[in-house]
């Protein structure tokens, strides 16, 4: 299906464009023109204390001063390794003032994860949670300066005093931070300092604002490029599907990670340019989202679907309303029937699935938010957004409506290419500007797409993206195990990472030693949930562990 055989815009809510306008300018230009029409509106609440736009406006220019007087120069690379907090907001846009390029990393990733990623792109600074410092302090890193962000700076005096704080390192007093690290450099300094010039130079709508980076196949380091088009063109299409939502005048719950493709669009591109109020939790935790409901109640809810299972039950047995919540979209993994009508009980809209990836920066398909939706498929594409369905093997070959194949996608949201690794942009990016996600789908005739399986095989729990290989690289560290197949096993919740394993001649199997090694090397929910043992692997004739086959032949054994 391509750009002259679109039938899925039939199926658009009523008012929703066919085509976005292409944006000319760069995200600073976005940031300013939500600043300046924010003002005095909050722009961020976290635990209750709000910041304005134009508050958070003064912020970006005086920490993008420290950063240039740190020596960053457009194109640098900035790693954020942080949670979401109100300073990863201020840290993403003083980054993109300066034209340098943000690279966003999980602080809940290990020393060993972080490594490979920081080898490759190379940066020299670093804005990092206090918590995580010492995992990229290290000399093999690379980086020159770590300017340490301690969460508790952004807190109300009354809460840092009597909340009961859902992460406990935040219950430790404020200056705990051990700076043995040379050139670690407090928030501090850089957020009171002067604000940068306004005629330094901004970057352009072409050079790319952010390095993602995305498992794929392989396990190995992929940072996906996203340009100031790519992700100023997401936020407007996000803005077209959400027909109806007003400037200045959503709440809306950044629950989903900043540092994940799709919560740096929600909150940082799309929710800045609504000057919607960021209502911001460092992690989910249903009691602690409904204390804010009351005071802010949400109206823009996207989410995962165990996040929206679990607010609509404690919402129910809270006896609280959730009926302000008119935008909510889910991601990352099937929704399915029972969390929708669960949740649009409560509700006072539709809870409608879509589709994305890194490379789309991330979002390409949607349900309407209409009667024309269709729970169970993962929608139809994005305004300005082009889809074919491909043969697997064959892509130039598009195969006929209604059978299985691989989906193409292109529009203003796709990426450039991947981070120094030209082989691997050749792979992705096809001829025409097409991109392969990489993921089996059906399309039925008026253009909702269903997805039938995932070539990459990534297993998806919690929302976050699980490399196999990775994984069984690890297990295949352990002295007692002679191979491992990583598969994902389906429950309510998403999926469960299940390890499958050929013990090791003369060595027995200690399930919860197994998983305590994975943890000095994963993060925890990456560590399989279960382990498994096979007497032998399927193969194919190649010799490769055909996970596919592993998951057959254990899920039966896991129900």
């Amino acid at each position: 299906m391509t750009q002259s055989h679109t039938p899925w815009t039939k199926n658009y809510q009523p008012g929703v464009p066919e085509q976005i306008e292409t944006p000319t300018d760069s995200l600073v230009e976005l940031f300013e023109t939500a600043v300046a029409g924010g003002g005095d509106s909050p722009a961020m609440t976290f635990f209750g204390k709000q910041t304005t736009y134009r508050k958070l406006g003064e912020q970006v220019v005086a920490v993008a001063e420290g950063l240039r007087k740190l020596g960053v120069k457009p194109g640098d690379r900035i790693a954020i390794v942080l949670p979401n907090c109100p300073q990863h907001v201020v840290a993403f846009y003083a980054a993109m003032r300066i034209g340098a390029i943000v690279v966003e990393h999980n602080p809940l990733y290990t020393s060993r994860e972080l490594l490979a990623q920081f080898q490759d792109h190379r940066a020299k600074v670093a804005i990092a949670w206090d918590k995580s410092v010492e995992k990229i302090s290290g000399p093999e890193f690379g980086i020159d300066t770590i300017v340490a962000v301690n969460m508790l700076d952004e807190f109300p005096t009354v809460k840092r005093l009597a909340l009961n704080l859902p992460i406990k390192s935040l219950k430790e007093k404020k200056g705990a931070l051990t700076t043995k690290t040379t050139g670690t450099t407090p928030w501090s300094t850089l957020v009171k300092g002067p604000a940068i010039a306004p005629d330094y130079p901004k970057p352009t709508v072409d050079d790319t604002a952010v390095i993602q980076y995305t498992s794929g196949t392989t396990g190995s380091p992929k940072g996906a490029m996203l340009t100031h088009l790519n992700l100023y063109a997401n936020a407007r299409q996000g803005a077209a599907w959400m027909l109806g939502a007003e400037e200045r005048k959503e709440n809306s719950y950044a629950l989903l990670p900043m540092f994940h493709a799709f919560g740096m669009t929600l909150y940082l591109t799309f929710g800045i340019m609504k000057q919607a109020n960021l209502v911001i939790f460092p992690q989910f935790n249903p009691d602690m989202v409904l204390d804010e409901v009351k005071k802010y109640p949400p109206t823009i809810y996207c989410a995962v679907p165990p996040i929206y299972k679990k607010t609509a039950e404690r919402a129910r047995e809270r006896n609280i309303s959730l009926s302000a919540a008119k935008y909510c979209i889910s991601g990352a993994m099937k929704l399915t029937d029972d969390i929708v009508e669960e949740w649009e009980a409560l509700s006072g809209g539709l809870l409608v699935e879509g589709y994305g990836m890194t490379e789309a920066s991330p979002v390409a398909l949607g349900n309407p938010f209409h009667e024309s939706r269709r729970t169970g498929t993962i929608g139809v594409p994005f305004p300005s957004t082009y889809m074919k369905v491909v043969d697997i093997e064959d892509p130039s070959i598009e195969v006929a409506q209604g059978e299985e194949g691989e989906l193409l996608l292109r529009g203003p949201q796709v990426f450039s290419g991947y981070w120094e690794n030209e082989e691997e942009t050749t792979k992705t990016l096809l001829p025409g500007g097409w991109l392969r996600t990489g993921d089996i789908v059906t399309v039925d005739e008026d253009g909702f797409a269903t997805i039938v399986d995932r070539v990459k095989e990534l297993i998806i729990t919690g929302g976050f993206n699980v490399s196999p290989s990775e994984v069984e690289q690890v297990l295949q560290r352990h002295p007692a195990i002679e191979e491992a197949a990583v598969v994902g096993i389906e429950k309510d919740s998403g999926e469960e990472v299940v390890a499958a394993v050929v013990v090791a001649p003369g060595h027995t199997l200690d399930a919860e030693e197994i998983r305590e090694f994975c943890r000095q090397y994963l993060a925890r929910y990456k560590v399989p949930r279960r382990i498994t043992v096979m007497k032998d692997m399927p193969k194919s004739m190649l010799g490769k562990v055909l996970r596919k086959k592993v998951k057959e032949q254990i899920a039966p054994s896991l129900i």
